[in-house]
């Protein structure tokens, strides 16, 4: 972790770094008015910082324990290295090297930089303000009512559709059923599946004695058969059961057909899904 401090003593900005550091130094490069950096990291890596931002990495084969930037011989801008067993390594800076906005690796855009310009308060926005602090009370009191009554009526909703039995998962006390279903083809005849899974996880007592029924309008579609028992649901297990649908009219429309598993000991269906129909293709003779 690196931490920058203000010189009252207040923390700037901190960056986590991906290892220790072993060795830090300024890189005062006058010539290109270039200041950064070198942190010197455990995991072999020298990072190169400009401000917060990291605009270089340098690969090492040993840890750094001591470095130096500055001048060495005829060469303004060089960085000496100690390693850990005493090596010495010098890292010595082109001096045709630029130094642009570009070559940063991590970085604001530029568009960060650019000042918005903040609309002046207008009139409507003063008298609402005061508004909102004048009757506070009443407007929170409102918020509340409203909030109360949408929960109010999502459970109404939520209890009539477990009723019904228009849930998706049929959840019981001791029983979880979960259905979708599938239209396959053109029509005018349709292959409805109907896919149940037993997905209950407190038993694994299989489910018996249920069945499966539909509901369409009669002078639109024809299915056979138009009633399935289901002998045994065993839980994990998906299983498939098809009907064949037939659009029996000459009219291009299409209509929804209600899917019911039911139990035999109860008058409610257990859980149901609605399907919408495709429109039938036409039945072309050849």
């Amino acid at each position: 972790m690196n931490f920058v401090f203000l010189q009252k003593g207040k923390r700037y900005w901190k960056h986590l770094l991906p290892a220790q550091i072993t060795a830090m130094c300024q890189i005062d490069y006058r010539p290109k008015g270039f200041q950064a950096v070198a942190v010197a990291l455990a995991n072999n890596e020298i990072h190169l910082y400009k401000d917060k931002f990291l605009v270089d990495v340098i690969q090492v084969e040993e840890n750094i324990y001591a470095m130096k930037f500055g001048k060495l011989g005829r060469e303004d801008a060089t960085l000496v290295m100690i390693t850990k067993n005493g090596g010495l390594l010098v890292k010595i800076l082109k001096r045709t090297a630029t130094f642009e906005e570009s070559d940063t690796l991590h970085g604001p855009p530029k568009e960060q930089q650019v000042k918005i310009d903040v609309p002046k308060r207008t009139k409507l926005y003063v008298d609402q303000t005061l508004r909102e602090k004048e009757q506070a009370e009443n407007m929170y009191r409102i918020f509340q009512q409203d909030l109360i009554r949408l929960k109010l009526l999502t459970g109404k909703e939520f209890l009539k559709s477990v009723q019904a039995g228009l849930n998706p998962i049929a959840k019981t006390k001791n029983e979880a059923i979960r259905i979708n279903a599938e239209v396959h083809g053109l029509g005018p005849r349709f292959k409805l599946t109907v896919k149940l899974q037993n997905t209950t996880s407190t038993s694994l007592t299989p489910i018996i004695d249920l069945f499966i029924s539909f509901t369409y309008d009669e002078n639109i579609y024809s299915l056979n058969p138009n009633y399935i028992e289901i002998p045994i649901l065993i839980t994990g297990i998906k299983y498939g059961f098809c009907t064949f649908v037939t659009c029996i009219t000459d009219k291009v429309i299409s209509d929804i057909i209600k899917v019911y598993v039911c139990r035999r000991d109860s008058s409610a269906p257990l859980i149901s899904a609605v399907i919408n129909m495709p429109v039938a293709e036409p039945n072309l003779s050849i």
